[in-house]
């Protein structure tokens, strides 16, 4: 059984550690974690790796975040991914620092990539994991905000909230989504 799990963000040093690249953050660990290495494919770059018999492929989009569902559908297709086994896995303002809440299904939530993966896929009906990443900014900066990098007062939050990503979507895999729904949305 294979897996397309798909971090948000934008291409380029400059977004690196920042919070809208916390998607890319969150499978450079895991790739970490299970020895893959990531090589450059059409729309992005991708890993694949193993875990108890399932193939993962972990892609970061190189589309920027505005266009990720160009990536998204071209690779589920190439693939021939079941909707079921899509993650997506976002940066979320709604939710406080390294909150996370993952669902089967919802709305965009007014976030660019995640419009740009509905209207690609012609359905919002696919798992996305949202990781928190605070709304700290003043009225008209939400833009200057989530493009910069999490304050050294945040980052064990963000690593503490990394780990428990990982393991919610190594769990998302092999016990499927009801049951890492209920781990992941319970965790603090």
């Amino acid at each position: 059984m294979k897996f397309l799990y798909v971090g948000l963000g934008n291409p380029g040093a400059e977004y690196d550690r920042t919070r809208h690249n916390i998607g890319f953050a969150v499978l450079d660990a895991l790739a970490a974690k299970l020895g893959g290495t990531w090589e450059s494919v059409k729309h992005g770059h991708m890993a694949v790796v193993s875990h108890k018999g399932r193939k993962l492929h972990l892609l970061k989009p190189n589309t920027y975040m505005n266009l990720s569902g160009k990536a998204v559908a071209y690779h589920m297709q190439q693939e021939k991914m079941p909707l079921g086994n899509i993650v997506v896995i976002t940066d979320d303002i709604a939710l406080p620092t390294g909150k996370l809440r993952l669902k089967e299904k919802g709305s965009d939530g007014g976030h660019n990539g995640l419009k740009s993966v509905n209207a690609s896929l012609n359905t919002p009906n696919y798992a996305r994991l949202r990781f928190g990443v605070g709304n700290d900014f003043p009225k008209g900066r939400q833009a200057e905000f989530v493009l910069s990098p999490f304050p050294t007062e945040e980052e064990e939050a963000v690593n503490n909230a990394i780990e428990r990503s990982m393991n919610g979507l190594l769990s998302y895999c092999t016990q499927g989504p009801g049951r890492t729904m209920t781990q992941v949305n319970a965790q603090k």
